[in-house]
């Protein structure tokens, strides 16, 4: 006895004919939606400006909030060790509350530089 089985696609926007399955992923969470081409070219046109500015990962990663190509060295970026030295002892002078060690907070080396 042979079977066939029809899967019919609803698109979840509208309650009309779907007729793809889109993914897309956001903040770590994967979502999938079964949509018709118009409304698949609705979302996509919606997404361009934030693909376009943002980084690709691969397809199927996850985002956990960690950029993979991001050095894993510490300290700000583009500043040395004399550099994160002389912020530091401006910030101390200018009355900033900073550790002597760890990651300088942005507010204070932004304050430095328009000094």
């Amino acid at each position: 006895m042979a079977k066939q089985v029809i899967t019919v696609l609803t698109d979840d926007l509208d309650g009309g004919k779907a007729d793809r399955t889109v993914e897309f992923s956001l903040d770590g969470v994967a979502y999938t939606i079964d949509v018709s081409d118009e409304n698949a070219g609705v979302l996509r046109k919606a997404l361009d400006p934030f693909i376009n500015a943002g980084r690709r990962l691969g397809r199927g990663a996850v985002d956990t909030g960690r950029n993979p190509r991001r050095s894993t060295g510490s300290g700000t970026p583009g500043m040395n060790r004399e550099q994160n030295r002389a912020v530091r002892e401006w910030a101390v002078r200018n009355g900033y509350k900073i550790s002597e060690r760890g990651r300088i907070p942005v507010e204070v080396v932004e304050a430095y530089k328009n000094r």
